[in-house]
């Protein structure tokens, strides 16, 4: 099991409200919200493995040179140029300080933490699901992840419809009957008909609807691109100058919004604990965030 860590830790600080506190009065409402998300994945799934995986970079600058705009609506505050770190992502103010505590509570539970430098989480899923060796659910927010979907591997995605209580799992099959694409054809859909989440323009003129009837005729994106340059083809001419206009997005987008598979993660045992990596740090901090009933949960989850 892969957790895309960000996209679970923002469901729960908007989930949980923002009265559950730390002793101190710190706001603990995302640390415990997914704590309270992992228990119940574990309880319900029982993974042999489980990963929760960051991001390193959550825009790198590789894919920013593709595509400038890309979650260039997200940035609080850019690095000076040069800086080997990261722009900093707009995020509420009283979520942030929460992200180190998160870190530190997987650490002291033994819960193989990984990213990389340079990538996103989804790069980091990416790579050790193609490395898997069995099936993988994938836990996300992120639709953009449907492009790893693989019937033939057991490669799912867990996508929360309500906390993670309520999952839709997305196989194959649901992808072809909600989008009409498989698992890599969600790739070529999703930067046909663009994201504004993440700053992707898109084709104009081209929606979810026509690009999946494009990708059904056509096969996919090179099929279409290559459609676009056959005056034979049964493109209408509309279709055909806007694909035409579109040529250079589209040359570099399937770059940026597929997942990479090939991240130089690290060496990490990706073993469910059953018992905490580090008790006397893990109830240090439990005593200091009030981590109370949550901890507990993920706890008595892991020793079954």
């Amino acid at each position: 099991m892969l957790l895309d860590t960000a996209s679970l830790y923002f469901r729960a600080y908007f989930g949980v409200p923002e009265s559950v506190r730390a002793p101190d009065g710190t706001p603990v409402n995302a640390v415990r919200g997914l704590l309270d998300f992992i228990a119940r994945l574990v309880q319900d799934h029982h993974p042999d493995d489980l990963v929760a995986c960051m991001d390193f970079d959550w825009r790198p600058q590789w894919r920013v040179d593709l595509i400038p705009s890309y979650k260039a609506h997200r940035v609080a505050e850019e690095a000076p140029a040069g800086s080997p770190e990261p722009d900093e992502e707009e995020i509420p103010d009283t979520l942030s300080p929460q992200v180190p505590v998160i870190e530190e509570v997987l650490d002291a539970l033994g819960i193989a933490r990984i990213g990389a430098a340079g990538y996103e989480a989804d790069d980091v899923i990416g790579t050790l699901t193609a490395r898997a060796e069995g099936p993988v659910d994938i836990v996300t927010g992120d639709r953009d992840l449907f492009q790893l979907v693989d019937d033939a591997r057991g490669i799912r995605v867990l996508y929360p419809l309500k906390g993670v209580g309520t999952l839709q799992l997305t196989d194959g099959a649901l992808l072809r009957e909600k989008y009409g694409v498989d698992g890599p054809g969600y790739a070529d859909l999703a930067l046909l008909r663009g994201d504004p989440s993440d700053g992707l323009p898109g084709v104009p003129g081209i929606g979810e609807k026509t690009a999946a009837k494009l990708l059904a005729t056509y096969g996919d994106l090179a099929g279409i691109m290559a459609a676009a340059q056959d005056p034979a083809s049964g493109i209408t001419p509309a279709q055909r100058r806007r694909i035409v206009e579109a040529g250079p997005y589209l040359a570099v987008a399937p770059k940026v919004v597929r997942v990479a598979a090939d991240v130089p993660v690290p060496d990490a045992d990706l073993a469910l604990p059953d018992e905490p990596a580090d008790p006397e740090r893990l109830e240090a901090l439990a005593a200091r965030w009030g981590l109370g009933g949550a901890l507990q949960r993920l706890l008595i989850a892991l020793a079954r």
